[in-house]
């Protein structure tokens, strides 16, 4: 009964760890039970490392679920320290193709299919409702909920067309938050009207389309719940998602160590209370990455259940979806098959481009000031964006200055730097960071030709200046940037963050 029962728990868990190998403690709770792995970036180093660890995994077990974090655009795990060869939600939106957007998840999907990832934490599903949200921001498709969940759909149709399962994220959505649930507890205080006529509408094409995942978010919704977050709450998961839409494949958790469970619940209390409330998987370990973790939660799912806190029936059906879905992916696996037509990616990114004001093309060297800004944690600290790092392999003599945001204030430093050539200021979300906007102002006060580059949400009026929009911070989004900084197509430009 005791082993039984510990086979359950682990079922259930999808923990992360760190390392390019899989360590030891991993391999033997695989072989135990363990039904899926999350990958993070501190995972990942190449395609045919990655290819490896994943094939140790499945040593152990062949029809374990490996997932991953990777949504293309400014959230990508594959190409952590290159940045992403595809560019985000945003910028798919703005294009507003679905065909384009079907494409883009298919080479993306190829990717992952071929180092033997089978399970995508993607794609975001949330409408952005709100400008100053924290988290979200570039990677939803917008702010429509009829554009939101076709691109969605499109998204679920190419991810899974290469055997890997969609996880839409975050339910019932995470677009009209203005705090970041990885640190606190969001709160949204919409009517059931105003969320079913906008955050549930791509949640709906979503399940209708035939995801095979969608994930919870650690969010309030005191018009369903007014107590429990929606991961922990059954009105929501089993109620609306279940009962009301019909879902019936997989719900997984956001990482239950995040800010908006942890320090509210405790992530053992927090793992009982979302597994009871209807999820089927809980997802640790962007943080919390070691064997103890695993064990404490698996502990505590077997004392609930023993204590009569968790049903074992409950529990079994969350083993069996978990089982379901991974019989799905052995049955449609493309591992090894080619990579994503990495073209597609770039075009993609191209399109996404829009221009204010008048553009002269630099053929001169120029000087390119990136202003820095707060990333949240889902994005992290490690991937590179920017434009200055191509442009100056496009127009050498181009210098680029990436002050921290302490020395922002520094205007005349960089007023000299750019003396007598052109001026390109690099920005994320100018309309939430406070400390760019006063810099660009007193640069702008001095240099009315600035060209202004949003790698962001590009809100607010351009106020006279030329700005390029890119709809995200992609890699192929600097490409697309620098491109029409220069007015020409640019080959054979060196990924930034490569040696």
């Amino acid at each position: 009964m005791s082993q039984e029962l510990d086979r359950l728990a682990l079922a259930v868990l999808q923990p992360g760890f760190a390392g390019l190998t899989a360590p030891d403690w991993l391999r033997r709770h695989v072989a135990d039970g363990l039904g899926s792995v999350g990958l993070f970036g501190r995972n990942v180093q190449s395609p045919e490392q990655l290819a490896a660890l994943t094939a140790t995994l499945r040593k152990e077990r062949d029809d374990i679920l490996v997932a991953i974090d990777e949504e293309g655009g400014d959230v990508t795990r594959l190409e952590v320290r290159q940045g992403s060869s595809w560019p985000g939600n945003l910028a798919l939106g703005a294009v507003d193709d679905t065909d384009l957007t079907r494409a883009v998840a298919t080479g993306l999907g190829r990717d992952l299919a071929r180092c033997g990832v089978n399970f995508d934490w993607a794609p975001d599903a949330d409408v952005n409702a709100n400008p100053d949200n924290p988290v979200i921001g570039v990677r939803s498709f917008g702010a429509d909920p009829q554009l939101v969940a076709r691109h969605t759909v499109a998204y679920v149709e190419g991810l899974q067309a290469t055997g890997v399962a969609a996880c839409v994220k975050h339910f019932p959505g995470h677009g009209d938050t203005a705090v970041d649930s990885h640190l606190g507890l969001p709160r949204v205080d919409a009517s059931r009207e105003l969320l079913a006529a906008r955050d549930l509408v791509p949640f709906r094409a979503a399940v209708a389309a035939g995801a095979k995942a969608v994930m919870s978010a650690h969010i309030v919704l005191p018009a369903y719940d007014a107590e429990y977050p929606a991961t922990l709450s059954r009105p929501i998961l089993t109620g609306l998602l279940r009962e009301e839409m019909g879902f019936q494949g997989l719900i997984v958790t956001d990482g239950i160590e995040m800010g908006a469970i942890a320090d509210t619940y405790g992530i053992a209390d927090g793992t009982v209370r979302a597994l009871a409330a209807g999820v089927d998987a809980v997802c640790v370990g962007g943080g919390l990455c070691d064997e103890g973790t695993v064990l404490l939660l698996r502990d505590a799912i077997v004392t609930a259940v023993r204590e009569g806190r968790l049903s074992e029936e409950r529990l079994a059906d969350a083993a069996a979806r978990v089982a379901e879905l991974a019989a799905w992916t052995r049955e449609h696996a493309n591992r090894g098959g080619e990579p994503g037509d990495h073209a597609v990616g770039l075009a993609a990114a191209r399109r996404a481009v829009r221009v204010e004001g008048p553009l002269t093309p630099v053929t001169a060297p120029a000087h390119v000031l990136e202003l820095t800004s707060q990333t949240n944690i889902a994005v992290g600290d490690e991937t590179p964006w920017g434009v200055g790092a191509y442009l100056a392999q496009a127009v050498p003599g181009t210098t680029v200055a990436r002050p921290g945001m302490t020395t922002f204030g520094l205007v005349d430093t960089q007023l000299a730097a750019a003396d007598g050539r052109q001026l390109v200021v690099v920005v994320r979300d100018l309309h939430r960071n406070v400390a760019a906007a006063d810099m660009l102002a007193g640069i702008v006060a001095v240099r009315p030709d600035t060209v202004v580059v949003e790698m962001g949400l590009p809100y607010g009026d351009a106020q006279g200046l030329t700005r390029i929009a890119t709809h995200g911070a992609a890699r192929v989004c600097g490409i697309a940037a620098a491109e029409t900084l220069t007015g020409r197509v640019l080959d054979g430009l060196i990924p930034v963050g490569t040696e």
